[in-house]
């Protein structure tokens, strides 16, 4: 297979080049650029109207000089996965430009025995990935057909999982040529997310989610995957990235104890779809944050 279309564009951003490229500049612009060069990043991958302006605080702090790959793990959320997989497609079209899949990387990956490949509807159905596409295209712009791409999606993984695959990732994020994109959003809150959890003592409901999302957002900053896997159990938040979040806590975790890297997450953005303040409302939380090592 070749090029794999760009099928949420359209829809959850624009498909126009010149409109989506003013509205990246846009949003890189009002970021600044506080904690670079990132490693890693975590960003949200709702439409652009809603989380598009957060995610550019975490792109801010890429600087493409020394990228000559970017990984891009996102979450499953239409496919019944128990590992990861990665791509068949050898190009992923977005509007500003297409981005080159590594191949190489890919068959290393697929040579472990722990990953599988996307057919073309899962690839083509999943947002997670995709998303993150025109924003990787755009912070790369001065690098464009000098790095390339390993999409990877991240099913439904056990603890034990999240530590395997961290451990695999774990020689990659080492390397100061590649980049992780860590897809996520936080609590997606309401009846029709089966999720509403209040804690009445912070305020309105709207202050209780920031409360609980914060919460995990500090545990995360303290990158912990032990800890985190405790709120998950506790809390339940409904954050749909948390597998590949544990997997990249597992893969710092990993580089702290094989070397003697000192490595520093911090978000730098936070902010909700909408202000709920009755059962009947509902809201998706994002946040943006970038990990650096020293």
């Amino acid at each position: 297979m070749s090029v794999r279309r760009a099928t949420h564009a359209g829809s959850w951003y624009t498909s126009s080049v010149q409109d989506l490229n003013d509205q990246l500049e846009g949003w890189l612009a009002a970021a600044k650029p506080t904690l670079s060069p990132a490693r890693a990043i975590i960003a949200p991958h709702a439409g652009y109207a809603y989380c598009g302006a957060c995610g550019a605080h975490a792109y801010r702090q890429v600087d493409p000089r020394n990228i000559k790959r970017v990984f891009i793990l996102g979450p499953s959320h239409h496919y019944r996965l128990n590992g990861c997989a990665v791509t068949a497609y050898q190009t992923y079209h977005t509007p500003l430009y297409d981005l080159t899949v590594d191949t190489g990387i890919n068959q290393e990956l697929l040579q472990t025995g722990e990953f599988e490949l996307m057919d073309i509807a899962t690839d083509e159905d999943e947002h997670s990935i995709e998303m993150h596409l025109p924003y990787v295209a755009k912070v790369m712009e001065s690098k464009k057909d000098q790095f390339t791409v390993v999409p990877v999606l991240v099913g439904g993984l056990s603890v034990d999982q999240e530590a395997k695959y961290g451990r695999l990732f774990s020689k990659y994020l080492a390397d100061p040529q590649n980049l992780f994109v860590i897809s996520s959003d936080f609590c997606h809150w309401g009846q029709r997310f089966k999720y509403v959890y209040y804690d009445r003592s912070k305020g309105d409901i709207y202050q209780s989610i920031e409360a609980l999302d914060r919460m995990g957002m500090n545990i995360i900053e303290d990158l912990n995957p032990a800890e985190f896997t405790s709120y998950l159990r506790k809390y339940e938040n409904t954050i749909c990235g948390r597998h590949p979040i544990a997997v990249l806590l597992n893969a710092v975790k990993h580089l702290k104890t094989a070397n003697s890297h000192t490595l520093s997450l911090r978000f730098l953005n936070y902010a909700q779809s909408s202000r709920c303040r009755r059962k009947e409302d509902s809201s998706v939380s994002y946040a943006a944050a970038a990990l650096v090592v020293h």
